[in-house]
């Protein structure tokens, strides 16, 4: 069970994500989480930084679509300003949300890369479905609501057992 929470890749930010080498592998659309994914649970928009980094992301060829648990508000006046499609309230880890995104889309799981800091929501919804998962550390935890607080809780019990399996390493797992 715990190894479904293993992300395929894990790396400190979206910035650090190898795109070129993603996109030569053959992957062409990327469904990414919002809160303490791109930007902190209260920060409302995009820094400048990371507006060039979606210019990136669409330059190489990706198509990109955000995909969060959190409300229309809060995700509409994150998106819409940068023209970018996304799903709210989105319930992850349920099949549901990855699989409109994909059809958005118009791409296969074997094309699709899922970006998102925790294990139980972005990893595991995206490792069911067999898409490439990329784990990110969380921007800032001290905003993070109850539930991500009590999945957070839950991700250290799985590292735990994972790390006893000998199946997380901390080097292995950060590019």
């Amino acid at each position: 069970m715990f190894e479904m929470l293993m992300p395929k890749l894990q790396v400190n930010t979206v910035f650090d994500i190898d795109l070129e080498d993603l996109y030569a592998k053959g992957y062409r659309g990327i469904i990414t989480d919002l809160d303490n994914t791109l930007v902190g649970a209260k920060t409302p928009l995009a820094h400048p930084e990371l507006i060039a980094w979606f210019e990136l992301v669409k330059k190489i060829g990706f198509q990109l679509i955000i995909v969060s648990n959190n409300q229309l508000a809060r995700v509409s006046a994150f998106a819409t300003p940068l023209d970018i499609q996304f799903v709210h309230q989105a319930r992850k880890p349920f099949n549901a949300p990855f699989h409109k995104a994909m059809k958005w889309m118009g791409l296969s799981n074997t094309e699709t890369i899922v970006v998102g800091d925790q294990m139980l929501t972005d990893v595991y919804g995206g490792n069911r479905l067999g898409l490439l998962t990329v784990l990110v550390l969380p921007i800032s935890v001290q905003d993070e609501g109850w539930t991500t607080r009590i999945n957070r809780r839950v991700e250290r019990i799985a590292l735990t057992h994972l790390r006893k399996k000998g199946l997380w390493l901390e080097e292995e797992h950060r590019e």
